[in-house]
């Protein structure tokens, strides 16, 4: 194929040099060693991408799960009274970041229901703001929270607590708040009867076995409150919530009454999850660029192989006025093509397979009867993905430099044949 501009002289040579060996027969081993190495180099490629990208696509899921029922900003205060309370909201709401504000209340309390016993938060909502703020996953009402009417104490429970207090739809529960009554036989815990209006299940096990939702005004009655213990917040764009955490935290900080104020993003609220998950991910990552590496300086024998094979070419190109430099540009081209070449197909591989896996995974459980995630123990039965480019532009790149510096070593040594003694030799 003719090119429209003209190569210089090394690059002619590299690419004669990358046709000839898969026609000659002398060179069918260094041929063979060559295309496993691209393929090594595809192949490494190409599964890095996958597994980040469903390491990606778990971590979204579960987030998407959490903030089911987590707000992106919590922001906790204590003994304000209502002129601050106000200017608080006004302060938060001020915010070009923050879509909408929801009071809330809440309590560590002990749920009771024939013998069994077990410890939730119990979250009190403003129903009508806090729909501005999350949608709560209901099992039953289509009305979302707006069934939490003050004075009616009816309570929504997780289906995982649920299914420990053996409670359902309509069912009553006994609930145990921490602060006591003073009695003649001295300080006995509270108790109240609430009926269950509705199931939610975000699909995340500690939320779905630890919380339950109540009307704030009732909350606020059983705990004898004045004022929500906090807002729950939500803004544009979860990735930025520490930047905008930062900024609440900094215009609150401004006014001494906000001193006891603390306003922690969602991913202060799941810390240790989220630092496993890029723990996890990151030595993931690191396992399988060694493959990459591996594949990658397997172009380091396939090029010395090739330099010894074609001592009397350097030779000859060194008598006739070829300099150092080109002979070792005519191998790092050879190479960098090679590396290049498996790069960018295994990067092309990995991104289709990482977009279609919802097709792929069941096809191959089709065909082997094997289940990658069964239902009865995860929580979701198909492998997400999230392709990111940042995470395929990284890639790309490492094992294009990876493949460029695999070629250094035999292109330098190839620069350092003598012609005389290589001549002598044929």
């Amino acid at each position: 194929m003719k090119l429209p501009f003209e190569l210089s002289f090394e690059w002619r040579i590299a690419l004669r040099y990358l046709r000839a060996g898969k026609r000659a027969r002398r060179n069918s081993f260094i041929s063979f060693i060559s295309l496993i190495s691209v393929l090594g180099i595809a192949l490494g490629v190409a599964a890095l991408i996958i597994v980040l990208s469903v390491m990606n696509g778990f971590q979204k899921d579960v987030r998407d799960r959490m903030l089911s029922v987590l707000a992106h900003i919590e922001v906790r205060a204590n003994q304000l009274d209502d002129s601050q309370w106000r200017d608080m909201q006004q302060t938060l709401v001020a915010n070009s970041s923050v879509v909408a504000t929801a009071p809330f209340s809440s309590a560590q309390t002990v749920f009771v229901n024939q013998g069994e016993m077990h410890g939730a938060i119990l979250r009190g909502v403003d129903a009508q703001a806090e729909k501005s703020v999350m949608t709560l996953p209901l099992r039953y009402a289509k009305t979302g929270l707006s069934q939490l009417k003050s004075g009616e104490f009816g309570v929504i429970l997780g289906v995982d607590l649920a299914h420990k207090l053996g409670v359902g739809l309509g069912d009553r529960v006994t609930v145990m708040l921490p602060q006591g009554g003073v009695t003649p036989a001295g300080m006995l815990p509270r108790f109240k009867i609430l009926n269950v209006t509705d199931i939610f299940e975000s699909g995340h096990y500690e939320y779905d076995a630890s919380l339950a939702y109540l009307a704030l005004a009732d909350v606020q009655t059983l705990l004898r409150q004045e004022q929500p213990e906090g807002l729950r917040v939500r803004i544009k764009d979860i990735n930025s919530a520490p930047l905008v955490r930062r900024d609440l935290q900094r215009a609150l900080s401004s006014k001494p009454y906000f001193d006891s104020v603390s306003v922690l993003d969602w991913s202060q609220q799941n810390r240790n999850w989220f630092a496993a998950v890029q723990t996890e991910k990151r030595l993931m990552g690191i396992i399988l660029f060694l493959i990459i590496a591996v594949a990658a300086f397997n172009l380091v024998s396939t090029l010395v192989m090739t330099v010894t094979e074609k001592y009397a070419d350097i030779a000859i190109l060194r008598t006739m006025g070829a300099s150092r430099t080109s002979v070792m540009k005519i191998f790092m081209v050879q190479g960098a093509l090679s590396g290049s070449l498996g790069t960018l197909c295994g990067a092309l591989l990995g991104k289709l397979v990482a977009l279609n896996l919802d097709v792929i995974v069941p096809v191959i459980e089709a065909v082997f009867r094997i289940q990658f995630l069964p239902k009865e123990i995860y929580l979701i039965s198909t492998l997400p993905s999230d392709v990111q480019w940042s995470d395929v532009i990284t890639i790309t790149l490492t094992s294009l430099m990876l493949a460029f510096v695999a070629t250094i070593y035999p292109s330098y040594r190839a620069a350092r044949i003598e012609p005389a003694q290589a001549l002598r030799h044929e």
